[in-house]
Formats: C-alpha cells, sequence, structure tokens
C-alpha cells in the first residue's frame, strides 16, 4: 500500500498498450541507475513489454525537462518517466536546479496533456538518495514507473 489507502503495486495497476519514454540523468549515475532498475522492473510487473519502453539520457536534472518535453511530444509516446538525483550541497545550486526541473516537468505535463510522471530525488544526502534508489519498496523509479501506467489508463478512460 502507498498513499492513502490506494495500492499502486505493480500487481495492482495493469498495464496497456502505451508507449514510454525514459529520461535519465547521466549525473549521480549509480543513484540514477537504481531509479532506472526499479523502474524497469514495475513496468516489467505491469506488463509493459521492452518494446513499448525507450530510455533517453541527458546531462543533470537541469536538461530534464526540455527532454521530456520532445519525448511527450512524439506521437509513439503516451508517458513520460523523468529520473534523476539533485543531492543539497553547501550552496544554492540545489535550489535552483530542484525547483527548475520540478517546475519544468509539470509545465510539460500541462502543455503536452500527456503525463510526466517524476522521479527526480531531491534529498539532502548520498544516504537518503541510495535509500531511495535501492532494490526494496521504496524505490522511487518504481513509483514514478507505476504513476505513469495508471496515469496512461485513467486520461484514456477519462477520454473515451
Amino acid at each position: 500500500m502507498s498513499g492513502k489507502g490506494i495500492d499502486n503495486s505493480p500487481a495492482q495497476v495493469p498495464g496497456n498498450d502505451g508507449g514510454y519514454v525514459i529520461v535519465v540523468t547521466r549525473w549521480n549515475d549509480e543513484i540514477v541507475g537504481g531509479l532506472l532498475a526499479g523502474a524497469r522492473r514495475a513496468l516489467s510487473a505491469a506488463g509493459i513489454t521492452d518494446t513499448q519502453v525507450r530510455t533517453v539520457q541527458v546531462p543533470g536534472a537541469f536538461e530534464i525537462p526540455l527532454a521530456c518535453l520532445a519525448a511527450a511530444e512524439r506521437d509513439d509516446c503516451d508517458a513520460v518517466i523523468a529520473l534523476g538525483a539533485v543531492i543539497r550541497g553547501g550552496t544554492p545550486h540545489f535550489e535552483y536546479v530542484a525547483g527548475e526541473c520540478t517546475s519544468g516537468i509539470g509545465e510539460v505535463a500541462l502543455k503536452t496533456g500527456k503525463p510526466v510522471a517524476f522521479g527526480v530525488l531531491t534529498v539532502d544526502t548520498l544516504e537518503q538518495a541510495e535509500e531511495r534508489s535501492a532494490d526494496n519498496e521504496e524505490n522511487k523509479g518504481a513509483e514514478a514507473a507505476m504513476s505513469a501506467v495508471e496515469m496512461v489508463n485513467l486520461l484514456r478512460a477519462l477520454r473515451d
């Protein structure tokens, strides 16, 4: 169970025939690799095949929104899954990058009408990032992937 009593585990979210693009960062690649592995496992468990998923890489979190926009504008993309990690440091860099990434991802979803799942960690420490990207029930990449699948299903139902 997660959220307010809603079970969005892969076994409870039915897959679909949609196309998915996963946008990942090169920065913090060990952490992001764990998020990507979690997303791929969750998509597979929900019945989403490898042929339905395309993965693209960007330099860092600041570049995520532009790649998400390009992906969402494709006819063969039903949802985008954004994965990255911004870890707080001793400068205001964290606030600028995390804030612009977050608002940019939201703008893409509203502009295109397609789900853009937020799997970008914004954490204070490396340890927090490791916990949220590990092979466990708390993997935020897996959560973002399930959000994308669920939103594709929901939007299709609402638009039918």
